[in-house]
């Protein structure tokens, strides 16, 4: 039986390598391999040193975050590390490749560090909202300083080789094969006698500003994001200066367990794998993609040119109107020129970018094309008729993808010949910054085109998650559920401000009516204009529609649910909408009242709950984990509530469905009745991952 760490010997030198694919996780198996491996070489007479490696591309990227939904099992990492740091002979991390989280504290725990120039190294965990628990709280503020160690885990963010050898973290870099070399300089470490380690430093706490850990508490706190790991990497690191290494380490551990349990950490660390979840079917074989053409070069289509560009993607923008194409290929120069600007980009790789780019007037020009985005008006007669366009001009092969954000795949996929080939590719705006896109199965939609577009949108740094054809899709149609509690909230007298301000509380980046100027009011006007499926009730987004028609649109007139002065986003309460609004209800015979902070949260949030749940029983969306990555990717959900699918497990399904049941018991709310799905869950006391989890057993 193979095991996930080899112990081999060169001459008097033992070699451990953790050979774990595909990142060589911190698993169970693995601790107690790597255990039992550093016993043997440790009490090994013929053996003077030892070397700790990674096989494969990486040294150890981290911990099994798997394991984290339960507790511990022994032998747990810290226990590991402290054996590792107390061998009585050197012990080196040969590190290749990344060095994360648990990786890096087992390289701490080492007491030399060398790496090869393309090591990356860090904390990531509070990103997972968990904070180092194996002795990275302790360990690196006693290596390199607490400023430089406290700004590694706060913001989460990897170093390369370079910077982690003038910090102190990596004692030599390999230039050779890492393997051979991490060899020799073992045997060096031996014949000087050198030995150190990192727990027998200690940090002079005069050395520190007297207000120092007062100043990164208050930085903690601006970080927090709601989960609030941050402000236990301070007082953890804060220990490293003020208490000995074993009370600090036994400090940062149960910081860590408390951490692992919190609701905020479990939200985060659903969404880890609830992004890495979509994947091609297992026969399907993505399309070579060299050139794409978009169509359309307004602020969409221009958006997902500069995508393409920096993906390094040649694209070539299309369209009809000569001054659209003027202005679409300058927004493409100017958009990468300011990447460079800000040092995002290189200044000769953003010349390249800009060059990638070429534009056309027609659609003759799309011969050598492989896929085609069409992101034009949202209109279903003038996207058929692109798409019959791009069917005569593309060569047979090529996949074409729409931009819809609502319409119907499957009408637009019929103006063509090739409806296998037809697939949705919704992205969201600024496309350029945005990492969502809702990749649209049609009914004919071939495997490979969905592969395709999976392949596209990953080499393009975005977020691709397959979804289901019907209005809206999974995002948009749950935000006309989310927006219709709005919109009936303001006629009941809510305000816009006081909607706002309840959500942006919950933990939604945005309200939804700065969020309805931002994008522009009358982007969705245009969109009810073409249903045909909208309910027979004056009152559904009459507030919305009403603006419009006084030309109120938003952001772009200076005026919508808010007011806003020229040349700023900051929106302002306007006296005037109130009063239109109240007089609105008047005339519809809706009474309004005082409504409460938590119906405004609950009507908007379990109204999101409740569609997703009628979108998962349709096959919409194929598990609740893609909804909760679409909806904190794309529409500003907090992550540290893990989406609204999660949330809804953490409320449990009896709650959601009696809320629902009250919001049904009261007048005008004729809207709640509780989902199928969600009453099923309701009445077996199950969630919905537990329903998702029984579901994959069954396929």
């Amino acid at each position: 039986m193979s095991t996930p760490v080899r112990l081999e010997r060169d001459r008097d030198i033992a070699l451990i390598v953790i050979d774990h694919p595909p990142v060589n996780a911190l698993s169970h198996a693995v601790r107690a391999a790597l255990l039992e491996a550093v016993l043997e070489a440790d009490g090994s007479a013929t053996l003077s040193a030892i070397v700790i490696a990674g096989a494969g591309k990486h040294f150890v990227a981290g911990a099994d975050i798997r394991e984290f939904d339960a507790a511990p099992v022994a032998p747990i990492l810290n226990e590991v590390l402290l054996r590792i740091e107390n061998c009585r002979k050197p012990v080196v991390a040969c590190i290749h490749g990344a060095a994360l989280g648990g990786g890096l504290e087992l390289a701490l725990a080492c007491h030399f560090r060398c790496a090869t120039p393309d090591a990356k190294l860090g904390f990531p965990e509070v990103q997972l909202g968990l904070l180092p628990g194996s002795g990275g709280t302790q360990r690196l503020p006693r290596l390199i300083g607490v400023e430089a160690a406290l700004e590694m885990m706060l913001g989460g963010e990897s170093v390369d080789c370079a910077q982690a050898l003038k910090l102190g973290i990596v004692d030599r870099v390999l230039e050779g094969g890492p393997h051979a070399e991490s060899v020799r300089y073992a045997r060096e470490l031996v014949a000087r006698k050198a030995l150190r380690r990192v727990s027998d430093l200690s940090i002079d706490p005069a050395s520190i500003a007297p207000d120092f850990f007062a100043r990164q508490r208050e930085k903690a706190a601006r970080l927090a994001n709601g989960h609030g790991s941050q402000g236990h990497i301070v007082h953890c690191v804060e220990a490293a200066v003020t208490l000995p290494f074993a009370d600090g380490l036994a400090l940062a551990r149960r910081s860590f367990e408390e951490r692992r349990v919190s609701v905020g950490s479990r939200a985060l660390r659903h969404l880890f794998f609830a992004e890495r979840g979509n994947r091609p079917a297992a026969d399907a074989v993505a399309r070579e993609i060299v050139r794409v053409a978009v169509v359309g070069a307004g602020t969409m289509g221009a958006g997902i040119a500069v995508s393409l560009a920096m993906a390094g993607v040649p694209v070539t923008l299309v369209d009809t109107q000569p001054a659209a194409l003027a202005a679409g290929m300058t927004r493409v120069r100017e958009t990468i020129e300011a990447a460079a600007r800000k040092g995002r980009i290189a200044v000769d790789e953003a010349a390249s970018m800009i060059a990638s780019v070429g534009a056309a007037s027609g659609y003759e020009e799309l011969h050598d094309t492989q896929l085609a985005i069409e992101a034009v008006f949202e209109s279903l007669s003038v996207k058929r008729e692109v798409f019959r366009q791009l069917d005569a001009a593309c060569p047979a092969g090529a996949i074409l993808a729409t931009n819809t954000s609502t319409l119907d795949v499957d009408a637009i996929a019929a103006a063509t010949q090739r409806p296998q080939d037809v697939v949705g590719m919704h992205f969201f705006s600024p496309a350029n910054i945005m990492r969502l896109v809702e990749i649209v199965r049609g009914a004919a939609t071939s495997a490979n085109a969905l592969a395709t577009a999976l392949a596209l949108a990953k080499r393009m740094r975005k977020l691709g998650v397959v979804v289901g054809n019907c209005f809206g899709f999974v995002g948009n149609r749950m935000l006309y559920a989310y927006g219709r509690e709005n919109q009936l909230m303001l006629l009941e007298g809510a305000s816009p401000a006081q909607i706002d301000a309840a959500l942006k509380e919950f933990g939604m980046a945005m309200g939804p009516n700065a969020v309805g100027d931002l994008a522009g009011l009358d982007v969705g006007y245009r969109v009810r204009r073409e249903r045909t499926d909208l309910p027979d009730d004056p009152r559904y987004y009459r507030i919305a529609d009403l603006l419009v028609d006084a030309g109120r649109l938003g952001q772009k007139s200076g005026k919508g649910m808010f007011r806003y002065e020229p040349g700023s986003r900051e929106p302002i309460v306007d006296l005037e909408v109130g009063q239109m609004i109240a007089a609105e209800a008047a005339r519809l015979g809706v009474a309004q009242r005082e409504l409460s902070k938590a119906e405004i949260i609950d009507r908007c949030i379990l109204a999101l709950i409740n569609e997703g749940a009628r979108i998962l029983a349709e096959g919409i969306a194929e598990t609740p984990a893609d909804i909760d990555a679409i909806w904190c990717n794309g529409y500003g959900f907090p992550r540290w509530r893990g989406g609204p699918m999660f949330y809804a497990d953490c409320l449990g399904a009896a709650h959601v469905r009696e809320r629902i049941d009250t919001f049904k018991r009261q007048p005008g709310l004729e809207y709640w009745s509780p989902a199928p799905l969600l009453e099923e869950l309701a009445r077996h006391t199950r969630t919905f991952g537990e329903w998702a989890a029984t579901r994959g057993e069954a396929a």
